[in-house]
């Protein structure tokens, strides 16, 4: 009989320590966006967290340094999920009511989708005494997708400002109501009709706009 033929495994690949680094945190917070879905905010404690993620504390202390800091961490991928989700503005030749259709439904998609819910409590329970320096570079990026979406000259800036804060609150507010009282989808579908009706009759450049 002949010998059998060995095949020698693959050289295994050593991790650097960034990438490393990079799998413990996304472990983390992925721990916190399952705990809160599933128990809540308050029962997400710092012992849950390390369970789930299958990490000490003190790692997570050594990549957050608490978990005040894992909570911003949270915040922050929901926020780059957003703004992936919203993608690429239409082409220029895109009416307003085209732009406004494409915004509103992929901006819905990121609101009624299982990981806001997470966003949502956390924003719900921040401590007061949060570090808030965050959200200077959250709404940075929120206004910069905007204006891709919808370019409007400098002298409607604080218009498009208002309409801006507008849509984000009230997509917030129907992702509050899903959330909290589980209304029908006939009521959110009608909220976001009103809502593209709205940023079309409004938005400069929109042949209803106000002058």
């Amino acid at each position: 009989m002949g010998s059998s033929v060995r095949i020698a495994p693959p050289p295994r690949t050593r991790r650097s320590h960034s990438e490393r680094t990079a799998e413990t945190r996304a472990r983390v917070i992925a721990a916190v966006v399952a705990s809160i879905n599933e128990s809540g905010f308050h029962r997400t404690t710092g012992s849950e967290i390390a369970r789930r993620a299958g990490v000490s504390w003190g790692a997570i202390q050594h990549h957050f340094r608490d978990k005040d800091g894992i909570l911003i961490a949270v915040l922050e991928q929901s926020y780059r999920r957003f703004a992936d989700q919203l993608g690429e503005p239409p082409t220029g030749a895109a009416t307003v009511e085209e732009r406004v259709e494409l915004f509103v439904d992929r901006a819905w998609a990121h609101f009624s989708g299982p990981e806001y819910r997470s966003t949502y409590e956390i924003l719900l329970n921040l401590p007061d005494d949060l570090d808030d320096a965050w959200i200077d570079n959250v709404i940075g990026d929120w206004e910069r997708i905007w204006a891709n979406f919808f370019p409007a000259p400098k002298s409607s800036k604080r218009r498009v400002g208002e309409l801006m804060q507008y849509t984000f609150a009230v997509l917030s507010g129907l992702a509050g109501n899903h959330l909290l009282q589980n209304r029908g989808a006939r009521v959110r579908a009608t909220g976001l009709e009103l809502l593209k009706d709205t940023l079309v009759r409004e938005l400069p450049g929109s042949d209803n706009a106000p002058s």
